[in-house]
């Protein structure tokens, strides 16, 4: 509940001081980047600071930081500043948007960016250094493992098990009961009905009609379909 500093100058990083200025009690002082990287000395009215020189500056024992980055190099980059950034010492801080939905205090790590409009439900388990970017679903009993990315509009459904550094493109659907290995790239809008392979990539098929009218069906589910007598 204390002074904040960001890592990352970027999109990402300018959306974390954003909401962190407006709907948490933190105040971030300043942001930071690689050396090498360090192209501006100032961002939103802070100093830029290099990562290499953010201990003396603004040392641990007197702030917190947040690793804001994309999925890049699928999460590789942010995965990498997450523990360089504890080797440091500090503490990283989680952001759960308050204009979200989840009964009592989700089970959620550290450095996670979860934006607005998500529907959170009882029993799910996120993981460290994840973000949910606005508008998805999460559905009971499932696990979200660390550095996992989550754009838009995913709908997770219940009893899912996503592994490590996993992508998840907007409007994806996720089954029931499956299984995503680590490091899975789930498309944009793709329907993933089955556990997938390490590293798989996986895309979109678009529906198929059946035979069948839809009056004439008196039971289905995603897989199944059965006729009326």
């Amino acid at each position: 509940m204390g002074n904040i500093v960001i890592f990352g100058t970027g999109d990402v990083g300018q959306l974390a001081h954003f909401y962190l200025t407006h709907d948490s009690p933190h105040q971030v002082v300043a942001f930071c980047a690689d050396r090498e990287h360090l192209e501006e000395r100032e961002v939103l009215g802070l100093p830029v600071i290099a990562f290499e020189e953010i201990q003396d500056m603004h040392p641990p024992q007197e702030c917190e930081m947040f690793v804001a980055l994309s999925y890049k190099n699928l999460n590789e980059i942010r995965k990498r500043k997450y523990f360089e950034a504890k080797e440091k010492g500090y503490r990283l801080i989680s952001y759960v948007c308050s204009r979200s939905v989840f009964w009592g205090n989700p089970d959620i790590g550290d450095n996670c960016f979860i934006f607005e409009n998500q529907t959170i439900q009882p029993f799910v388990r996120i993981g460290n250094n994840v973000t949910l970017w606005s508008g998805n679903h999460i559905g009971h009993h499932s696990t979200i493992a660390d550095h996992c990315f989550v754009t838009s509009h995913v709908v997770v459904s219940g009893h899912v098990d996503i592994g490590e550094s996993c992508f998840l493109g907007v409007n994806a659907t996720l089954r029931d009961g499956i299984k995503l290995a680590p490091r899975s790239v789930i498309g944009s809008g793709a329907t993933i009905v089955k556990d997938t392979i390490e590293k798989g990539v996986y895309t979109g098929v678009a529906a198929s009609l059946r035979e069948k009218e839809g009056d004439k069906l008196k039971y289905f589910t995603q897989t199944k379909y059965e006729e009326r007598d």
